[in-house]
């Protein structure tokens, strides 16, 4: 089938790489012209496992393509997915303008029927938009009596394993209102449909809401944990034990249960926000969305308050060896990342940061460019050169079994301060290293 995907960030790219590696042929669309030239010569704009390979591959057989010529891509796909961002507008409502641009140019271009696929995480009532403003084109041009629907197909991608998600995913969710777009989206999927059934065909408001939905209880659940890991400070528990506990139930399960400093990237955050404006929008009040965001701001600053009163507030002038930068393990995406509210709040102290991340290096250095209190290290040995005490903000898998000896050695003092709980506290009593963690 051909198909044809507007955008090629972190959405796009995977959704086309991956429907072309099952035998699609894909054009991908985008307006930055560098990023496409570099696609073209075989550049990765972004680090995700496996996904690299896949667009060599696919992209040497000529079944993935990039240009920038919207044109081509209308006249391209029968099926016309829109992947590209929906930032947060300035009150965190979803800014929709990027979407209905490419809504416009594919009603600007298309001569035959065409189905228009919402794969952007956009708010209920999108898809009536995106159909509107697409009849308002054809309109002007004499086209009134031109065919085409709107479908909305969430995505459900896993930064760090978004290639398996898309290869394998849990469900499919097409939201459509006819029974010709619900045919052509089944054949689309049916390689990816071939074990069991996984494509759950509803209304198109109710698949937008889905995808909200997800985030935001995957969000529920993290800050929940965030807020009893608090409590078990206080109250003399170790939250470690409480979500062994409690993960055991399966009404529960272990996943989205481990506390921390908080989530971050690009959906989580964004998506919450998104839902909480929404529902403003109506006038209701959603109160757990309102809480689940406060938890997560508050809970971002943990870290920094806990080293804040192991040093009794002076941190002027010292290092602080940073592991991980990147919100999570497995991607260089540092958006809404929990490091970078700990690592302003230490420059804001006076202190110094010795940062390594096995991604996002390049990130950080684009996002804080030169400074004299940020000092990118090869590895995470050379982070602890000169430092005070050493931070541990991302659970790469190599940050979980380090030298200790090591790091006693090169630590001025010998204290982790750990935003991820990967160590046993009882494991560095005996090295005689402090070990200040969250909710133990």
């Amino acid at each position: 089938m051909k198909v044809t995907v507007y955008g090629i960030g972190y959405v796009g790219l995977v959704q086309g790489a991956v429907l072309a590696e099952v035998g699609h042929d894909v054009v991908c669309v985008d307006v930055d012209e560098n990023k496409v030239e570099r696609l073209n010569q075989g550049h990765i704009p972004i680090f995700e496992p496996g996904l690299e390979e896949l667009v060599k591959q696919n992209h040497a057989a000529k079944r993935l393509r990039f240009t920038t010529d919207a044109q081509l891509g209308v006249d391209h796909g029968e099926v016309q997915f829109v992947a590209v961002g929906t930032p947060p507008d300035e009150d965190g409502s979803a800014d929709m303008k990027y979407v209905l641009a490419v809504a416009e140019t594919i009603a600007r271009y298309m001569n035959e029927r065409r189905i228009v696929v919402n794969k952007s995480t956009v708010p209920v009532g999108t898809a009536d938009k995106v159909a509107d403003r697409i009849r308002a084109v054809l309109t002007e041009r004499g086209l009134s009596e031109l065919e085409f629907e709107v479908v909305s197909n969430p995505e459900f991608l896993k930064e760090g394993s978004a290639v398996n998600d898309c290869m394998r995913p849990d469900r499919i969710i097409i939201g459509t209102a006819t029974s010709e777009a619900e045919t052509v989206m089944r054949e689309l999927y049916a390689p990816f449909n071939r074990n069991h059934e996984k494509i759950i065909v509803m209304d198109v408001r109710s698949a937008e809401l889905t995808k909200y939905a997800a985030n935001c209880m995957l969000a529920t659940k993290i800050s929940f944990m965030n807020e009893m890991a608090n409590l078990a400070e206080r109250l003399g528990a170790d939250i470690e034990m409480v979500r062994l506990g409690i993960g055991s139930d399966p009404r529960i399960g272990y996943q989205f249960i481990y506390p921390g400093a908080g989530y971050g990237g690009s959906c989580f955050p964004k998506d919450v926000q998104a839902l909480i404006r929404t529902a403003d929008s109506i006038d209701f009040d959603a109160k757990v969305l309102k809480a689940v965001e406060s938890r997560n701001i508050e809970q971002k600053t943990i870290l920094f308050q806990k080293i804040y009163q192991y040093f009794n507030g002076d941190l002027q002038g010292k290092n602080f060896a940073l592991w991980g930068l990147s919100f999570k393990p497995n991607t260089d995406d540092m958006r809404e990342a929990p490091s970078r509210i700990l690592i302003e709040a230490l420059w804001k102290a006076g202190a110094i940061v010795r940062a390594y991340d096995p991604e996002a290096m390049v990130e950080a250095q684009r996002i804080y460019g030169l400074r004299n209190d940020f000092i990118l290290c090869e590895t995470k040995e050379s982070a602890l050169k000169d430092a005070d005490a050493l931070i541990i903000i991302t659970e790469w898998p190599e940050f979980k079994a380090p030298d200790f000896q090591l790091i006693k050695k090169q630590l001025s003092t010998p204290v982790i301060f750990d935003g991820r709980n990967i160590f046993n506290p009882s494991q560095l009593a005996k090295k005689e290293i402090a070990y200040i963690s969250i909710g133990r």
